[in-house]
């Protein structure tokens, strides 16, 4: 009798361990391919695009973190672009085309502070930097001016540059 009791729980017990490791397919956001933590340097630029000064007779602050990442309505035609007050304390939503890797935004709402800021030109590529250490990783391009900029113009700078690679968390890239 205890073999006909035993051997129906052990069916059960292994039958709910096999299941248990089945995978559910998580998936991903629709805004995956232009979020990214990025790790960039700042440039002003003229309005041929060409530098005029670079960081350090700028700012002097070097490579600092970027975030881009989805919407709370999860929309891949948009993202937020925050540079998590490491530059100019600039945060909003701009216009993402993404299948060209494409964004921008005009008079875009400042989410850290009551002012507005424009990005133009902003293109991820996929694979086209190569990080401190030598390995591919994506890069980020994309022009921004302030509404609230008391330094430009000077001289022909107009508006900056951010350019940089996705931030790979290695010791190296840094």
């Amino acid at each position: 009798m205890k073999k006909i009791f035993i051997l129906p729980i052990a069916f059960l017990v292994s039958a709910l361990l096999f299941s248990s490791c089945e995978k559910d397919d998580i998936g991903g956001t629709n805004g995956e391919k232009t979020a990214g933590e990025w790790y960039v340097t700042v440039v002003a630029i003229d309005e041929g695009g060409n530098v005029v000064y670079d960081d350090d007779e700028l700012f002097g602050i070097g490579h600092f973190h970027l975030d881009t990442y989805n919407t709370v309505a999860n929309d891949a035609n948009e993202m937020w672009i925050d540079d998590n007050t490491n530059f100019w304390e600039f945060k909003g939503k701009v216009s993402v085309d993404p299948n060209a890797l494409t964004f921008s935004g005009t008079d875009v709402q400042n989410q850290y502070y009551d002012s507005k800021f424009s990005v133009s030109n902003g293109k991820i590529l996929i694979g086209a930097a190569t990080t401190p250490s030598g390995m591919p990783a994506d890069s980020i391009v994309f022009d921004v001016a302030f509404d609230d900029d008391t330094n430009l113009p000077i001289g022909d700078a107009v508006s900056y540059r951010i350019t940089g690679y996705r931030y790979t968390g290695f010791t190296g890239d840094e």
